[in-house]
């Protein structure tokens, strides 16, 4: 898959998506700060430019809700092919199971 958004569409959107997620179980930014332990201040900038700590951005998640996801989808995907070469011709080699030395 392309991605075809820029980091700081991407720091925008996840500002947006996660203060709708916010208003839409009436948490104020003050009980969010509250809950979550990310100060006020540091919120109020998250939500008006995006830019966050990794460490608060997961705080604020694990309150909202999503952290589940984030972490799945950073996950890595299993690869069909055992070299580049393979990827340029296109052939799919047969994954090795873990521990066997075939």
């Amino acid at each position: 898959m392309i991605a075809l958004m820029t980091p700081a569409k991407a720091k925008r959107k996840l500002a947006d998506n996660l203060r709708e997620r916010r208003l839409a179980i009436n948490l104020t930014q003050t009980g969010l700060s509250k809950r979550s332990g990310v100060a006020l201040a540091t919120l109020r900038k998250f939500e008006q430019s995006g830019t966050v700590s990794v460490d608060n951005l997961f705080k604020l998640m694990l309150v909202l809700g999503g952290l589940d996801k984030v972490i799945e989808a950073s996950a890595p995907s299993p690869s069909n092919f055992g070299s580049i070469e393979d990827v340029i011709s296109g052939n799919e080699t047969p994954k090795r199971k873990r521990g066997s030395r075939s």
